[in-house]
């Protein structure tokens, strides 16, 4: 399994492997993951504050995951848990707004540009009917890309209302 597999079976269906949201946050299934400073001053029982594994964070309200996202630092390398990408100690980063749009295509992923996080340099989509957000920018100076004029793909999320 790759990376650009995993995001477009995220793209598809708003899970990523046995992750959804709504599930009670399992972290016996990710390990302990890095919780918000507010999650250690205040208790796990505050709410929208991430618990984060290198590139995975989980939104949890209420003691559920109300969100996923993962986050992505393009020309860089990155580590997903093993439940999300097995076999994969990291990854490369780096992924074409083109190179994504085209395998979710191939998947037969409906997507439609979500003009509200559209702009400037940045363009995002959102997956139907899974509602998965992918949001797209320009490399900024920390990224190490070879093709600084085409749009990488920042991060891709879901959440409950």
């Amino acid at each position: 399994m790759t990376l650009l597999n995993v995001l477009v079976d995220f793209a598809q269906t708003g899970r990523i492997g046995p992750l959804n949201c709504g599930m009670s946050l399992a972290e016996d299934l990710l390990g302990p993951g890095r919780p918000h400073p507010a999650h250690i001053m205040k208790g796990p029982d505050i709410d929208g504050y991430p618990y984060s594994w290198n590139g995975l964070q989980l939104v949890v309200t209420q003691r559920a995951v109300s969100g996923i996202w993962i986050n992505l630092w393009p020309g860089s390398t990155a580590k997903l848990p093993p439940v999300v990408l097995p076999k994969s100690e990291s990854f490369e980063a780096t992924v074409l707004r083109e190179e994504l749009i085209t395998a979710l295509d191939t998947a037969d992923c409906h997507h439609e540009i979500n003009p509200v996080l559209t702009f400037g340099e940045q363009s995002s989509i959102t997956t139907q009917p899974a509602e998965v957000c992918a949001v797209f920018s320009l490399p900024g100076r920390g990224h190490h890309v070879p093709h600084r004029d085409r749009h990488d793909l920042d991060l891709m999320y879901k959440h409950t209302a």
